[in-house]
């Protein structure tokens, strides 16, 4: 796994090492990739949605005019 050397502010510093402390991860390399990787699904979902929208707006769907997200 490729090594990453990042910084953090002293409130994000804080609140990682609460949640290793309160045990929810063992690590803050395990905490900061499972935050990634909510945010990818997170993401994955804007997309699909995103694209049913832009579907549906294309097949006449909707008489209004697409809105900025």
């Amino acid at each position: 796994m490729p090594r990453q050397s990042i910084s953090f502010s002293k409130p994000n510093d804080e609140w990682l090492k609460a949640q290793i402390d309160n045990e929810e991860y063992s690590s803050k390399s395990e905490l900061v990739n499972d935050l990634i990787r909510q945010a990818r699904n997170q993401q994955a979902q804007i997309d699909w949605i995103r694209a049913k929208l832009e579907k549906s707006e294309s097949s006449g769907f909707t008489t209004k005019l697409k809105s900025k997200f």
